[in-house]
C-alpha cells in the first residue's frame, strides 16, 4: 500500500501555492494525500514568521499530528523553518526542518521515514536561495492562488520576510502563461495572482526583464479563464496604467488589496514604506473614478513603536475618510532581527489591543457601507463548494461575499443575481436569479 502524506498550511495564499505544489510531488512520488485527521505517515506543516506565536502555533499543529498517528514522520517548512531551524528542531516529534530553498527539494530528502534520534536540519543561509520556484494551489476547483513572484528588496523595518524568503525574483511570463492555461484546462474559473511582493515582478537572476504591466496585459489574454484577482500590491507599485487597464478588462476583477500599514506619515517614515499617505489618497481616488463600485482592501498595523494616541488617531481619521471596503488589521509585535525590535518608545500591549478593537469595528462598518451600496445591482457569483447550515457561497468579481440555499449544481458556476438584502451574519443574501427576473 501507498504511504499516507497530509499537509497543514499557516499563515498567507503563497502558502497554500507552494503547499499545493509539495503535494504534487509526493503524489508523483507514490504517496496518497489524506486529510490532517487521518492517519498518515508523513505530516508537512509549511510555517509562517509573520502571525503572532508561529512557535506556539507549530507546536500545537505537531501535537495535533501526533494524536492522530503517533508514529507520523513531522516536517516543518516554510518561513518560520528558515528563520528558526534550531528551534523547531527542539519541539518534540519533529523529525526534520527544511529551509526556503530546501522545501521544494523535500521527496530527496525524505529518503527514509525511519525516526532519528536527532531532528534532521536542512537550511543554507537565504542569501544563497535566489532560485524561483513555481507553484500554484489545486483541489479548490473554483479559485488557484498562482505564484508568480517570491522574495522581497523592500527593507520595512518591521518585516522578517526577506530573512525568511530572501531577495525578489519572479518566474517568466512565458511560465505563467503556461501555467494558467494549464489551470485553465482544469476547469478552474479565478486565478489569484501572488507573490511576496507581487507588483515587483520581473526581476531574474538580479535584473529587471519586465514589469508586473507587461505580466497583467498578457494574462488577459489568456481564454478558458473568467476572472483574475490581483491579491496585494504595493501603493507605489500600483501604477495609473495598471489602474486604467484594470477598469477596462473582462478577466481582472475590480477588487484591489493594497497595504497601507499607517495613516500617519511619521509612521511610515519610521517603517520605512516607499510611500505617504497624499500617494495612497491618489490611487484610491484614481481607483473609484474609474470603477465606483471597486472593492478595495486595506492593510493596516497598530501600535508600531513611537506610535502616539494621535498617531494612532490620525490613522483612524484618514482610514475612516478614504473610500475603501474592509481593513486587515495587524497589531504589531516584535520581531527578531528587525530594526523595529530595537525602537524605543514601544506601545504598551493593552493599548495595541483597544487600537486594533477600534480598526476592526470601523472595518465592519466599511465592509457594510460598501454593501449598502451594492444591494439592488445585478452581478455574476462564481458559487463554491463549502456549504453550511444549508447554505453555499460564492463572490461577486467585486469581491462582495453573497449566500444561497445549498444546490450542488451551482457549484463553480458563474450565476447572474441580483443582491437584494445584507443578512444578519453581514454576508449579502440573493432572494431572486437575475435570469429569472430577465425573462
Amino acid at each position: 500500500m501507498n504511504k499516507k502524506v497530509a499537509f497543514y498550511t499557516l499563515g498567507c495564499k503563497l502558502n497554500y501555492s507552494e503547499t499545493s505544489t509539495i503535494g504534487r510531488q509526493f503524489s508523483k512520488a507514490g504517496f496518497d494525500t489524506v486529510e490532517f485527521t487521518d492517519k498518515a505517515d508523513v505530516y508537512v506543516i509549511n510555517t509562517c514568521s509573520v502571525t503572532e506565536n508561529a512557535d506556539k502555533k507549530c507546536r500545537k499543529v505537531v501535537s495535533e499530528a501526533l494524536k492522530h498517528s503517533p508514529n507520523a514522520y513531522i516536517t516543518i517548512v516554510g518561513c518560520y523553518a528558515q528563520l528558526k531551524p534550531a528551534e523547531i528542531a527542539n519541539i518534540p516529534g519533529v523529525d526534520m526542518v527544511l529551509g526556503a530553498a530546501e522545501k521544494f527539494q523535500i521527496i530527496e530528502h525524505i529518503t527514509d521515514l525511519t525516526k532519528q534520534p536527532k531532528t534532521l536540519v536542512y537550511n543554507q543561509p537565504i542569501a544563497e536561495t535566489n532560485q524561483f520556484v513555481a507553484s500554484y494551489s489545486f483541489g479548490d476547483r473554483t479559485r488557484t492562488f498562482l505564484k508568480v513572484q517570491d522574495g522581497c528588496d523592500y527593507s520595512c523595518t518591521f518585516c522578517t520576510i526577506p530573512l525568511a524568503r530572501g531577495a525578489s525574483r519572479s518566474d517568466t511570463i512565458e511560465s505563467v502563461i503556461k501555467q494558467a492555461e494549464d489551470i485553465a484546462a482544469s476547469g478552474v474559473k479565478e486565478i489569484v495572482l501572488t507573490g511576496v511582493n507581487l507588483g515587483d515582478f520581473g526581476i531574474r537572476n538580479g535584473n529587471r526583464e519586465n514589469k508586473f504591466f507587461d505580466l497583467v496585459k498578457k494574462l488577459d489574454e489568456v481564454n478558458g479563464i473568467d476572472r483574475i484577482r490581483i491579491s496585494s500590491i504595493e501603493p507605489n507599485l500600483l501604477t495609473n496604467e495598471i489602474i486604467e487597464f484594470v477598469a477596462t478588462s473582462q478577466r481582472f476583477v475590480p477588487h484591489f488589496h493594497i497595504p497601507l500599514q499607517s495613516g500617519s506619515n511619521k509612521i511610515l517614515g519610521l517603517m520605512r514604506r516607499r510611500y505617504r499617505r497624499e500617494l495612497y489618497t491618489e490611487r484610491v481616488a484614481k481607483i473609484k473614478e474609474l470603477m465606483p463600485d471597486c472593492c478595495i482592501g486595506v492593510d493596516v498595523i497598530v501600535g508600531f513603536p513611537g506610535e502616539t494616541k494621535e498617531d494612532f488617531l490620525d490613522t483612524y481619521n484618514f482610514l475612516n475618510g478614504l473610500d475603501v471596503s474592509y481593513l486587515h488589521v495587524f497589531t504589531y509585535s516584535e520581531r527578531e532581527n528587525t530594526p523595529a525590535a530595537e525602537m524605543d518608545n514601544r506601545v504598551r500591549g493593552s493599548e495595541r489591543a483597544d487600537r486594533s478593537k477600534m480598526l476592526h469595528i470601523l472595518s465592519e462598518k466599511k465592509r457594510r457601507a460598501f454593501y449598502e451600496t451594492q444591494v439592488g445591482k445585478y452581478t455574476q457569483i462564481l458559487f463554491e463548494a463549502d456549504h453550511k447550515n444549508g447554505f453555499m457561497h460564492g463572490f461577486s468579481r467585486n469581491y462582495v461575499k453573497v449566500k444561497s440555499p445549498y444546490d450542488p449544481l451551482m457549484i463553480n458556476e458563474l450565476r447572474p443575481v441580483r443582491l437584494t438584502a445584507i443578512a444578519a451574519d453581514g454576508d449579502m443574501e440573493i432572494r431572486e436569479m437575475a435570469e429569472i427576473l430577465v425573462h
